[in-house]
């Protein structure tokens, strides 16, 4: 995908994908995309990445290694997706984690009700183990040091000030604390990036429209990306937050990135 980064801004401006917006409209514009696809996003993931959103997801997994004894905040977490994957990682295992210790945070109340559903219907009683809260990835509703790790898969391009959040996610981080963020990235193999230009651009928007009936919605998504950091950009800012030996590594030819960091 070609490259369109541009510099962070400032306290009072932002982007809506490509539109110029205030920092203040953007968090409610970003929450009504949100709510207009929330019941069809899972199914969304799998179209759009011919399913290969699950191994991206199952790799961030296995670098986490999550224990039972970890307390672990998923952030924009809000359909389970993540978390589901955690908890049923040690089940298998046979490791189930005891009540609360898994926190998915999401600033969209209709994500959330899609998570807190889904996991109703596949964990039952077992469920307990996962703990669902309403909160802004810049301002988390939680105290210094609460947790081991900090996971969130293709969210933080969607926050209004992405330094805030990886303040906080140093600030709720307990030290030497796991940060794990996977997101797409505007940086695709040569080759490689006309074809995902071409995909994303034309056939995204169309098939998010036949689905959800909100293609404005993806065509928002897709613009996001073509605005997020390129990976070198992104592992500073990440080491400026204060977290130690970011690590970088990319799959389907640069299509997404896997930044892992250990807080200080």
């Amino acid at each position: 995908m070609t490259a369109h980064a541009s510099p962070p801004p400032s306290e009072k401006d932002s982007h809506f994908g490509d539109q110029s917006v205030s920092a203040e409209d953007k968090a409610p514009m970003v929450r009504r995309v949100f709510e207009s696809v929330a019941g069809r996003y899972d199914l969304m993931n799998d179209l759009m990445s011919g399913g290969l959103h699950r191994l991206w997801k199952n790799a961030m997994v296995d670098v986490l290694a999550p224990r039972p004894d970890m307390k672990i905040l998923d952030v924009a977490g809000g359909t389970g997706d993540i978390a589901f994957r955690i908890f049923e990682r040690l089940e298998r295992a046979g490791l189930p984690m005891p009540p609360g210790q898994i926190t998915i945070c999401d600033i969209n109340a209709a994500m959330l009700e899609v998570g807190r559903s889904r996991a109703a219907q596949k964990f039952g009683a077992r469920a307990a183990a996962l703990n669902w809260m309403n909160g802004n990835a810049e301002n988390l509703p939680f105290p210094d040091r609460s947790f081991d790790a900090y996971t969130i898969a293709f969210g933080i391009r969607n926050v209004t000030h992405m330094d805030r959040a990886l303040t906080e996610a140093t600030r709720v981080l307990k030290p030497g604390g796991r940060f794990l963020c996977l997101e797409f990235s505007p940086a695709v193999l040569p080759g490689l990036n006309k074809l995902y230009d071409a995909y994303s651009l034309s056939v995204v928007p169309q098939l998010g429209a036949w689905v959800t009936g909100d293609g404005d919605a993806y065509r928002y998504l897709v613009e996001s990306i073509r605005r997020f950091p390129n990976r070198d950009t992104f592992k500073a800012r990440i080491e400026a937050a204060g977290f130690s030996q970011v690590s970088i590594r990319s799959f389907s030819g640069g299509i997404v990135t896997l930044h892992s960091a250990w807080r200080i």
